[in-house]
């Protein structure tokens, strides 16, 4: 093993790479070569990518693929959507197209706040806190001017400061619950910027600032996504069963949580994946929609059906923090291409665009659930992903796919069909 490396961060790519290999890839012969292949011919690119974090020593890449024919307020619209999983992209082509004859998508933004807080102990009389901060109100606004000044000019800003007594929770504790409007920026540094000169403002001998910083739990932020139609134009056969069946699987993720973390899973994987797409925060969006999922203090599905007046309506309701200007949107080439492709959407716009994603992932996970079964879809991708670690070739991939048509895809039953084959 190797000793405590000091200053690692000023090698470069190669001696990193050496050292990884050296100490912890030295039974891997291929592995510098694995880490090189990654990198992008384009130097300037590359020193772009090596910039967005520390110690890199390659590129991790992951497909970008598109969603077609998606209809959002009458609005034509081609997703992009960053993620490794299969059958996603497929799935939320398909039903895009499905409901592009039946009115589309509807989508509305309810609320934009953003919140941050400022943490800090107090053991004192109550009431003097209280006049404490009324009396420092106007001041922990003024404090924020310069930081606030572009915000204000495009509309944004601080809206409103609030001390909340938390002391039943926690012994001594209080806060500043600060909310904010950060226009077509997600905020966080603009947010954090605020919150601490606010708490410098606030500190005195009896007040102990204990720490400042956002909140990604932004139940006011909320955008609002649905589909509809008459019951009969669900399925070909039988829309009164389907309907039926759909509204019962969103009802189970309701009253049981094992289903609804994997229920509002589907969901994460077309919202992330657009998000990631638009270089956006996944973590920051997945931890505020999960949080938002358990707010009645159960943890429940993200969306809602309803079937009334032989009308099929299928909705989403979630929180989104998210941006189109600053951090990655503007920098990274790809993410730029996905805002420009979705006509360089206005951090609303790209809420409502984002939260259809996540409904059309919904939708068709339930419906293959409830009719056909998850894994057909699956299994085609699987076998596609086995026969290409087995180095098939063309004419063997049709023969195996042929020959395992109906049947569950295991490793190694594909060998063992393509091992046939080859003989």
């Amino acid at each position: 093993m190797p000793k405590l490396v000091s200053g690692f961060s000023k090698l470069n790519k190669e001696q990193k790479i050496e050292w990884l290999s050296n100490y912890f890839l030295k039974d891997n012969v291929n592995a510098s070569d694995i880490l090189r292949l990654y990198w992008n011919s384009d130097k300037k690119l590359q020193q772009l990518h090596d910039d967005f974090i520390e110690n890199t020593v390659s590129n991790y890449y992951m497909p970008f693929g598109i969603a077609p024919n998606f209809i959002i307020n009458n609005k034509h619209y081609t997703i992009p959507m960053a993620i490794e999983e299969s059958s996603v992209v497929a799935a939320a082509s398909l039903v895009a197209k499905f409901w592009s004859d039946k009115g589309g998508f509807k989508a509305e933004v309810i609320n934009t706040v953003k919140v941050g807080q400022v943490h800090f102990m107090y053991e004192g009389d109550k009431a003097v806190i209280e006049k404490y901060f009324s009396e420092k109100k106007s001041d922990l606004i003024s404090i924020t001017d310069k930081i606030t000044e572009n915000m204000r000019k495009r509309g944004g800003g601080i809206l409103d400061i609030e001390l909340r007594d938390k002391t039943k929770d926690l012994e001594h504790y209080y806060q500043l619950h600060v909310t904010f409007e950060t226009k077509d920026s997600m905020g966080a540094n603009f947010i954090n910027s605020c919150l601490e000169a606010m708490a410098q403002e606030f500190k005195n001998d009896d007040v102990k600032i204990v720490m400042s910083i956002l909140s990604n739990y932004v139940p006011e932020c909320l955008v609002r996504a649905e589909v509809s139609c008459k019951v009969d134009q669900l399925h070909p056969i039988d829309g009164a069963l389907f309907a039926k069946k759909m509204k019962q699987a969103v009802d189970i993720a309701n009253v049981d949580p094992h289903r609804a973390v994997t229920h509002n899973k589907g969901v994460m994987n077309g919202i992330d994946a657009v998000v990631i797409a638009t270089g956006n925060d996944f973590r920051a969006v997945e931890a505020g929609v999960h949080a938002y999922a358990a707010k009645s203090g159960k943890y429940k599905s993200l969306t809602s059906c309803k079937v009334e007046n032989d009308v099929f309506t299928f909705s989403i309701e979630i929180p989104l923090a998210l941006g189109t200007v600053g951090g990655l949107t503007s920098t990274h080439p790809l993410s730029k291409l996905s805002l420009e492709m979705l006509s360089n959407p206005s951090a609303k716009e790209l809420m409502q665009i984002i939260a259809v994603a996540g409904l059309a992932q919904n939708f068709a996970a339930l419906r293959a659930l409830t009719t056909t079964g998850i894994q057909e879809g699956h299994m085609k991708m699987h076998l596609g992903n086995i026969l290409n670690q087995l180095e098939a070739t063309p004419d063997e991939k049709e023969k195996v796919t042929k020959e395992l048509s109906g049947q569950t895809v295991s490793y190694s039953g594909v060998a063992d069909v393509l091992k046939k084959i080859r003989a």
